[in-house]
């Protein structure tokens, strides 16, 4: 039996993700959200609602390459590319993809700032500025670890506890965050980093803290989803975790423009 050809919009879609992923590798590494070879990134197949992407185990981030990604099935079966599928990948991943479409890309870490934070008695990221309220609506908490993920009835119990929000505190653990784009979850991964140091050196100073009220959290809120950012141009419409990303990217380009290979 012959397969029928990619279309050619999808096969560009496809390869567009492709590159995005392996970007966002190459990206985690310079801003120290990586430990190596561990934690994983992935994203939904264009077109192929049941498959994903990611890198196989043992590369280091700033080794993957797009044509080197593996296509896993949600069912664990390795469908094109070469090497290992990390198991807590698959048991934490898949679940997550096959719960909703709309998280398509899928970023686990243990990145250092936003990893303390999840170890504290109470892990909740308090109002304390402009940048935490921002965040405060999509954050969905485990405070059960349940240890290791060997088995994907942990990504399905993780998959229920996030729900339909972006950013999963995993209590003892890390963090998870998810986007309808490898943009959207990057952008989201860098900020809550960011967010969660200026969280802890506020803490850190031993003084007291200023929350803001509730009152000034939903004016935030309200802002952030229903008043632009920016006023047009050529990029008018264009979200800002796209004109970040873009961004990001066109620095790659000129630093390791080989994760598009």
């Amino acid at each position: 039996m012959t397969l029928a050809p990619t279309p050619p919009d999808l096969a560009a879609a496809q390869a567009q993700a492709r590159a995005d992923l392996a970007a966002a590798h190459r990206l985690a590494v310079w801003h120290d959200l990586t430990e190596g070879i561990y934690n994983h990134l992935t994203v939904a197949v264009p077109g192929q609602p049941t498959q994903f992407y990611l890198p196989p185990f043992g590369l280091h981030w700033s080794e993957v390459r797009a044509s080197g990604l593996l296509t896993v099935e949600h069912d664990g079966r390795i469908v094109e590319g070469q090497g290992i599928l990390q198991r807590s990948a698959y048991c934490i991943h898949a679940p997550i993809h096959a719960a909703d479409a709309r998280h398509a890309a899928i970023f686990h870490t243990h990145m250092p700032y936003a990893s303390a934070l999840v170890r504290l008695e109470d892990q909740r990221l308090q109002p304390l500025g402009q940048t935490e309220a921002l965040l405060l609506d999509q954050i969905a908490y485990d405070d059960d670890y349940d240890g290791l993920a060997r088995d994907t009835a942990e990504g399905e119990r993780l998959a229920r506890i996030l729900g339909d929000k972006t950013i999963l505190f995993m209590g003892n653990h890390g963090v998870l965050v998810t986007g309808r784009s490898v943009a959207e979850a990057y952008d989201r991964l860098y900020s809550l980093e960011r967010y969660a140091r200026v969280h802890l050196h506020a803490l850190w100073t031993g003084r007291p803290v200023k929350r803001l009220s509730d009152a000034q959290v939903d004016k935030i809120q309200f802002q952030i989803h229903h008043t632009t950012l920016h006023n047009g141009g050529a990029e008018r419409g264009t979200p800002a975790y796209q004109l970040h990303f873009d961004a990001l990217r066109r620095l790659l380009d000129r630093r390791e423009p080989d994760y598009q290979d």
